[in-house]
């Protein structure tokens, strides 16, 4: 394992970190810390980094509330760059997304695949600007009671597939339900992180259940 002494700082004394989400692998950020906030970062738990603009440290989330608690520390082959794995509390961008890497500069032919949050971005997008034709945001200009009632319509799309034994119309509906259900969460201020959180509470309450059961 290396000492910070060991790492190759640059002229100004600093070292970029790409912080990455350690549950979903999303790059959320690169930042730039110095001997000080990294030793900060690695006694308390959390990021702290290096303000180039502000010439001064800075701990994460100690405004914004969304802070990094750190999984572990990684550097490179040349040890003058870090990879630091977090697991985030809200989002790590400044502009509420959950990360700062959000917009398209180039796509080759070979696609990322789906991701959740990418889906949740881009909806956010449209709630935030508004682009006309665009279904999400008519159904964010007409509001929660708009919202709502596609989400009980698609819920009973479900319901009858379902009960019909249609396999493949069942799973097209789940994913207009889904759909839907994450317009929901984003105009109510719901994170994927709250129900990630939620499921995650929810094996303890499901063990407890089955040992009263084998009472």
């Amino acid at each position: 394992m290396l000492n910070i002494e060991e790492l190759k700082f640059d002229e100004k004394g600093l070292i970029p970190a790409i912080v990455v989400d350690t549950e979903a692998k999303q790059v959320l950020t690169l930042a730039y810390m110095n001997a000080e906030s990294l030793k900060i970062s690695m006694e308390e738990g959390r990021t702290c980094f290096f303000s180039r603009s502000r010439q001064e440290l800075w701990r994460k989330g100690e405004t914004s509330g969304n802070v990094q608690h750190i999984v572990s520390i990684t550097a490179d082959c040349d040890a003058d760059a870090l990879v630091v794995e977090v697991r985030k509390e809200g989002p790590a961008c400044h502009t509420g997304a959950e990360s700062c890497f959000f917009q398209p500069v180039y796509e080759g032919e070979a696609k990322p695949g789906f991701q959740y949050q990418d889906l949740m971005d881009m909806l956010q997008g449209r709630k935030d600007a508004p682009k006309e034709g665009s279904y999400t945001s008519y159904l964010f200009e007409k509001g929660r009671d708009k919202i709502l009632k596609k989400v009980g319509e698609e819920s009973t799309e479900v319901i009858i597939s379902a009960k019909d034994d249609d396999r493949a119309n069942t799973i097209y509906e789940l994913g207009d339900l889904m759909y839907h259900a994450m317009v929901l969460m984003l105009d109510m201020g719901i994170s994927l992180d709250d129900i990630k959180a939620e499921m995650a509470s929810r094996h303890v309450i499901d063990h407890k259940v089955k040992q009263e059961k084998m009472k």
